[in-house]
């Protein structure tokens, strides 16, 4: 018999097993590696610096905006397929495998740029796979503990997953990923012969990636069970039934179309300033890759601290306050980016390698992780408080459509304005756009769930 503790803690190991796909993938390392790979190939095609620069933030843009679509599109129908067998242990499954091929494929990207579509397929394979397990993992949050108890235990769950993340970006720098001089940040030769000539030490997060989340998702498989209804048997068409019905409902629900739409608007805001983060500081700051992991740790330890305090926070206060303020510091956050660049800060000059751009944004990156993940783990709280409890599946199959349908937005808008204004930097303005919509919604939300309003 699996206690309610022990099958808590295996919920918990998805995020600790998933999280290094965020934070060593998206975020800190193989995106801003990328970056650099793509803007040396465009530099050898005749490009300028800063035109390479924005051509190469415009490839990942485009990257992550085809896989938005299909996260966002496929989600709700996903979410209802499980809801009408009774069943997601085996989708997770599927998915798991999906992550693992398309992060240990990322191995085989090539220095000079020459396979760099074939990448960005590897890595939009990954991406989607992890983003479709996560949709019936949160589904599985309303059975874990009481709506008092709910928030904290979200809480708790991402700060134990940004912990897992911390881990892994901690052991590839000190024993993979190479500086500018070969050597890793513990001035290490990279493990296992890796040579960094070839860059083998960076490349080798995708397969750290992939094994890290294969070892530690067995205690969530070996501690958490379903009860399967019986006699439930799923087909497309009830999926499909069960689906048109919920989104037809949701007239007649405003608090949770508010906080759908008002979410759709803000976690794309956030998913832009974590796919693109890493990409400023290397494409805007000139940071090297190992500089771009100790941000990435500084980040992602707040993140980890911030999530246990935000579900303190959310415990006491409920979930909308806490989401609204942690927005209100990411617009400030955002301005300060887009003020800031190697030479000035809002139009005041710096003298000539001035340390202070790289100052601000540390305390950006501190700032980003820990309100990013308050806003991630209160959000999900607050949906737990608008989900059917007939079918917890297809409502966060919802709750994915609107966190995914318009993830391309944010980097299709980031790549529009990075190509109409040649600047890495200024093209991530379109995201304080989306924060201040998605916190104009959030006023027809109510605070503790439509079931009360």
């Amino acid at each position: 018999m699996i206690s309610a503790r022990k099958r808590i803690w295996g919920w918990y190991f998805f995020d600790w097993a998933s999280q290094p796909y965020h934070t060593l993938l998206v975020t800190f390392i193989y995106g801003p590696f990328f970056a650099g790979v793509a803007a040396a190939y465009f530099l050898t095609s005749g490009l300028d610096e800063r035109a390479a620069d924005a051509q190469a933030q415009s490839v990942w843009s485009l990257c992550l905006t085809v896989t938005g679509l299909i996260i966002g599109f496929g989600a709700p129908v996903m979410g209802a397929l499980a809801d009408t067998m009774g069943r997601r242990l085996p989708w997770i499954a599927v998915f798991s495998a999906m992550y693992v091929l398309g992060a240990g494929a990322l191995w085989w990207t090539a220095i000079d740029g020459s396979n760099m579509w074939w990448m960005l397929a590897a890595f939009g394979f990954g991406f989607i796979g992890a983003e479709y397990a996560l949709i019936f993992i949160n589904a599985q949050l309303p059975d874990l503990g009481t709506p008092d108890e709910i928030g904290e235990i979200s809480g708790t769950g991402f700060a134990f997953g940004y912990a897992g993340g911390l881990l892994a970006l901690a052991i590839l720098l000190v024993f993979f990923a190479e500086q500018g001089n070969g050597k890793t940040l513990a001035g290490l030769d990279p493990l296992f012969g890796l040579d960094p000539a070839q860059k083998e030490g960076t490349r080798f997060v995708g397969p750290i990636t992939a094994l890290w989340y294969a070892v530690f998702m067995i205690p969530y498989f070996l501690w958490v069970r379903e009860t399967v209804p019986a006699g439930r048997r799923g087909s497309f068409g009830a999926a499909m039934a069960l689906l048109r019905r919920s989104i037809a409902d949701l007239r007649h629900r405003i608090s949770l179309s508010a906080f759908l739409g008002g979410s759709m608007f803000y976690r794309d805001a956030l998913n832009g300033l974590y796919g693109f983060g890493g990409v400023y500081a290397r494409l805007v700051l000139n940071w090297e890759i190992t500089a771009i992991g100790i941000f990435g740790i500084v980040a992602v330890l707040s993140s980890a601290l911030f999530c246990w305090l935000g579900g303190k926070l959310d415990r006491r206060f409920g979930p909308k306050p806490v989401i609204v303020t942690a927005i209100w510091v990411l617009i400030a956050v955002c301005i300060i980016i887009v003020g800031m660049s190697r030479t000035q800060i809002f139009g005041i000059p710096l003298v000539e390698g001035s340390a202070l751009p790289d100052r601000v944004f540390f305390v950006c990156g501190v700032l980003i992780g820990g309100m990013g993940g308050i806003v991630q783990s209160s959000s999900r709280s607050l949906m737990v408080r608008h989900a059917d409890p007939e079918a917890p599946t297809e409502s966060f199959g919802l709750y994915g459509l609107s966190g995914r349908a318009t993830a391309f937005m944010a980097p299709a808008l980031i790549g529009g304005m990075t190509a109409l204004t040649g600047s890495a930097r200024l093209g991530i303005s379109p995201v304080i756009a989306l924060f201040a919509i998605g916190l104009i919604l959030l006023v027809w939300v109510h605070p503790k769930g439509d079931r009360t309003s």
